[in-house]
């Protein structure tokens, strides 16, 4: 097991790695990062829907989602992807010289890019499924709902809710990094994603699920009516607001999440005092 500072320079050679590959090589791992990111974001919905659709079972429904989401950064972490909130961790490469923040920001871009088109392929096929129909439509109207109250978010709660997202999110890629075995990875992973999702914060990538899918489906008036939404909260859910009114304050709020204070906080406490006296 590698201790907090022999993580952080791991970090930064992962960083030159992850700098060095191919556009296809992240458009490919990209695209794979956003369907496993949508993959644990249906699954964890599917498995706690009757509980978050209920005030008083609605927190015993945020533990349960979180325990199921965490298999989504396993098969990033473990069977291999790209995914833009847990590469925010590169900013230690570039603090640390070994890649330029072009190289970065490149790997960021494309990366993003890859991962809305993972998840929204995902969210598409989830669509035509059927499986909204499960618990006679209670599936697609907590789905819809989730997506309608996404976009319902102020923008400084959204960035904020980002913050602490990737905060945790980075973490556990952060631990992950020092494990030594697949189920030392598997335990760094599953409890900072799981207390993420039970607090309820927002991540940049599951919402590129959450709320296409929303999007998808909110023309079905059984999920509407189940859900309780009305005309005016439906207009409200469109591809602009999505973009706007979700996704950039929360990927902003990832950022300085995951590059701030955990890549940033670990370089300075870890490695800026080794390079002054290098």
């Amino acid at each position: 097991m590698r201790m907090p500072p022999d993580i952080t320079n791991y970090t930064a050679e992962v960083a030159v790695r992850k700098a060095n590959y191919t556009f296809g090589q992240l458009a490919v791992l990209g695209f794979l990062a956003g369907a496993f990111i949508a993959f644990a974001a249906e699954g964890s919905t599917m498995a706690a829907f009757n509980l978050l659709a209920r005030a008083d079972t609605f927190g015993l429904g945020k533990v349960l989602a979180g325990a199921v989401f965490g298999t989504g950064l396993m098969l990033v972490v473990i069977a291999g992807g790209e995914l833009f909130t847990g590469n925010n961790l590169m900013i230690v490469g570039v603090l640390r010289q070994k890649i330029t923040m072009g190289a970065m920001l490149r790997n960021w871009t494309i990366v993003y890019v890859a991962n809305l088109v993972g998840s929204i392929f995902v969210a598409l096929l989830m669509a035509h499924s059927g499986l909204f129909d499960s618990g006679e439509g209670m599936f697609g109207a907590v789905t819809l709902k989730m997506a309608v109250g996404k976009v319902e978010l102020s923008f400084l709660s959204a960035f904020i809710l980002g913050i602490l997202c990737n905060w945790l999110v980075c973490l556990a890629v952060f631990m992950a990094y020092g494990a030594d075995s697949m189920a030392g990875k598997i335990l760094a992973i599953f409890f900072p994603i799981w207390l993420f999702i039970t607090s309820g914060f927002e991540h940049s990538v599951a919402n590129m699920y959450y709320i296409p899918v929303g999007l998808f489906i909110k023309g079905n008036t059984v999920y509407a009516g189940l859900a309780g939404l009305g005309p005016e909260a439906l207009i409200g859910l469109s591809w602009t607001s999505f973009f706007i009114d979700n996704l950039l304050p929360v990927t902003l709020g990832n950022i300085v999440g995951g590059s701030v204070l955990v890549g940033m906080a670990y370089w300075y406490s870890y490695n800026k005092a080794t390079e002054r006296n290098e």
